[in-house]
């Protein structure tokens, strides 16, 4: 492999929820993985990635916990970022999509594009939300996936099945804000003309890459080819993103999926501001450099098609760009035999599982490699994550390691001793450590994350056997200088251990390294059998991995049944009327002074979603009442209507208004709110009983 710099994407995750392991094993891992290994190899590799703050998922989260997109955004920005950096993820930069050099770039993109005439500017019919007067981006948007049916798909994508959706090829469409159907109704944007590079995606995809990528990448890529492309829209009505960089084009914005893979440019820019360096070398063609640059994504399936179609054609139709070398998607993880879900709380949330066990990293990381989806999914259970631990990273690993060091501080007071005459069994040792590393190393260049760790856990397998055939503890009585020999060719094996371990097990390595006194990540020094020299000491031994005891998986299994029952407790669907309230008496019934009242002003309250404030003459007097049922009635459209008012009630205050009253209302089993009238014109102020 030449010295090529390499430029490591890894999916930009929404910063609308937190990571669970499906996230990890799908992108993070592998691209970690692998970008270690590089650096171990002392080449000029970054690795870039960062928040997706834009689009319609975004907004959707900020609707459900009635708070600002900005507000999502820092919240589970900082989670993630947090969660990644304690989890071993290493970045070069994790940046932000809502930075405004991200915002620049994006903006940049558009206009080239534009100024080179390549997008075609179309009125087009768009579902339309006539409850709450909004068009509705692709993720505002779910039906019946015309594919395979799954009845909850979004109107970009369906994500029980991969394939690329648009709005209207959804069955039974529904709006997600009003959960009603939708409207068609004419807007105008600015699309990409991907069936113009078709000729040119297939000779670069379908012929270019056949054979070097990966098979589920290259079957995703060449059935889309295949089925045509069809030009697709790069601006979407929103309230929040990245602005169209046009006039007159107020309340539109950038395609996420055109802006959020530009984010991995404009994180490169802010990490060679940081650092002072050149961004350019590791995005752009250099003329006088021939194809010295590498471009390598990282992600799941459900983002295969825009990594390896829509994108390519971005940066090709702008120019100067290289483009992908290698696109290694994973396929999705499951979970205990189920389909990972975050609404219904179906997943194992890294930031938790770090929580609760703060110093058991590399358990996980390797339990996810594992498994690792790399060309089909894969499934993650708890009994195979406590059957990873404890038969190979205790029992091989950690075994291997701890009997090594504790033998050689037994014997030597943990002083590496000499070597001396080989045998034949000493000599085969010597070659399997000389040969693993190699067999570890071509399986990450080929992105075989799984076979690289196992390869990685045999070289302890074959320090374990040959501690086993030469049974030093009995030899010692007899002849030391064999001893010597074996514990030597071990500690050998145990020092290539903590170099080949690191891009699985960095911070295993770490503690290894500690207990070795010797520090070197070279991947160059793996296959050596002399990086302890003799004479060198050695710092007191400890335990690599503590077993996990069958009491603990089960807390852990029945956790996620608990909260998964909790979930469909919390969503079992309730009889349409609501249950009698606890009986009173009637001389509780006449304290209630109700009136029939007229509404003489209404507004929306500001910085409220719900509350509607209104003067009604009681009757008695005219006096404010608050109510919340401004998703329900236009202000101007209630003004004048007899509503029946609860008027000794107690004020209260509510956004810093007094309210001096209650409107009575009727709410439908759908939630629907209706005022209760007086069937004809009543003189304000008459008594309800």
């Amino acid at each position: 492999m030449t010295n090529k710099r390499i430029t490591v994407t890894a999916a930009l995750p929404y910063a609308n929820g937190p990571l669970h392991i499906g996230h990890i094993a799908g992108a993070y891992l592998p691209a970690d993985i692998f970008v270690r290994y590089q650096r171990q190899q002392k080449r000029d590799v970054i690795f870039m990635s960062g928040s997706d703050e834009h689009g319609a998922a975004i907004m959707l989260r900020a609707k459900k916990e009635e708070i600002s997109p900005r507000e999502i955004i820092d919240k589970y920005h900082e989670l993630n970022k947090e969660t990644f950096e304690r989890f071993g993820i290493s970045f070069d930069m994790y940046h932000r999509t809502s930075e405004p050099i991200h915002h620049q770039t994006s903006q940049g993109f558009f206009t080239t594009l534009y100024e080179k005439g390549e997008f075609t500017e179309l009125e087009s019919e768009q579902y339309y939300d006539e409850e709450f007067q909004q068009f509705l981006a692709d993720r505002y948007i779910t039906g019946t996936c015309p594919v395979c049916s799954h009845p909850n798909a979004y109107g970009d994508q369906c994500e029980n099945c991969g394939s690329s959706l648009s709005p209207t090829d959804l069955i039974n469409p529904k709006s997600t804000l009003s959960g009603k159907v939708p409207v068609l109704k004419p807007t105008k944007h600015w699309y990409l003309p991907l069936d113009k590079y078709q000729p040119w995606l297939e000779e670069w995809l379908l012929e270019g890459k056949k054979g070097k990528w990966k098979t589920n990448v290259y079957g995703q890529c060449s059935s889309w080819l295949k089925a045509g492309l069809q030009p697709r829209a790069m601006t979407r009505d929103l309230d929040w993103g990245v602005d169209v960089p046009l006039p007159s084009t107020e309340g539109k914005k950038l395609y996420v999926w055109l802006d959020a893979p530009i984010g991995y440019i404009s994180a490169t820019k802010q990490w060679a501001l940081d650092n002072g360096k050149d961004w350019e070398l590791y995005w752009k063609q250099q003329p006088d450099e021939a194809d010295n640059s590498r471009l390598i994504h990282f992600i799941g399936k459900d983002n295969i098609v825009f990594h390896c179609i829509i994108f390519p054609a971005i940066l090709h139709t702008h120019g100067d760009y290289i483009l992908p070398e290698n696109v290694p998607a994973n396929e999705f993880l499951n979970l205990e035999g189920r389909k990972l879900s975050t609404s219904r709380n179906w997943a194992v949330w890294l930031h938790e599982y770090l929580d609760e066990l703060p110093d058991k990293q590399d358990e996980l990381r390797y339990s996810l490699c594992s498994i690792m989806p790399e060309t089909k999914d894969s499934e993650f259970t708890w009994k195979d994550y406590q059957a990873k631990n404890n038969n190979e990273l205790v029992a091989i690993l950690g075994n291997f390691v701890n009997r090594t060091l504790v033998l050689t501080q037994k014997y030597f007071d943990g002083l590496v001793p000499s070597r001396h005459k080989l045998q034949p069994i000493d000599e085969e040792a010597l070659h399997q450590l000389q040969e693993i590393p190699n067999r570890v190393s071509t399986a990450i260049e080929n992105f075989n994350f799984r076979e690289a760790a196992a390869h990685m856990i045999d070289l302890a397998r074959a320090g374990n056997k040959y501690l086993a055939d030469t049974e030093p503890w009995k030899v010692i009585k007899a002849d030391k200088m064999r001893v010597e020999t074996i514990l030597n060719i071990s500690l050998q094996i145990t020092a290539s251990l903590s170099v080949i371990s690191y891009p699985f097990l960095p911070f295993t390595s770490k503690k290894l390294q500690t207990m070795l006194n010797f520090q070197s990540t070279d991947w160059s020094t793996a296959s050596a059998n002399d990086l302890l020299a003799a004479g060198h000491m050695l710092e007191k031994p400890e335990l690599l991995f503590q077993k996990i005891e069958d009491e603990w998986v089960e807390q852990q299994i029945n956790k996620l049944h608990q909260e998964d029952a909790a979930k469909e407790k919390k969503e079992e669907p309730t009889s349409d009327i609501a249950p009698m309230k606890e009986e009173i008496t009637y001389d509780d019934f006449v304290k209630l002074d109700m009136r029939v009242a007229t509404i003489l002003t209404a507004e929306k309250v500001k910085k409220s979603k719900k509350l509607l404030k209104m003067t009604l003459d009681t009757g008695l007097d005219q006096r404010t009442v608050l109510s919340g049922i401004a998703q329900h009635y236009e202000p101007e459209a209630i003004i004048g209507k007899q509503v029946c008012v609860l008027v000794n009630l107690a004020p209260r205050k509510m956004m810093g208004i007094e309210s001096q009253g209650m409107i009575l209302m009727a709410e439908d089993p759908d939630g629907t709110l209706l005022f209760m009238q007086p069937e004809g014109k009543i003189s304000d102020g008459s008594g309800i009983s």
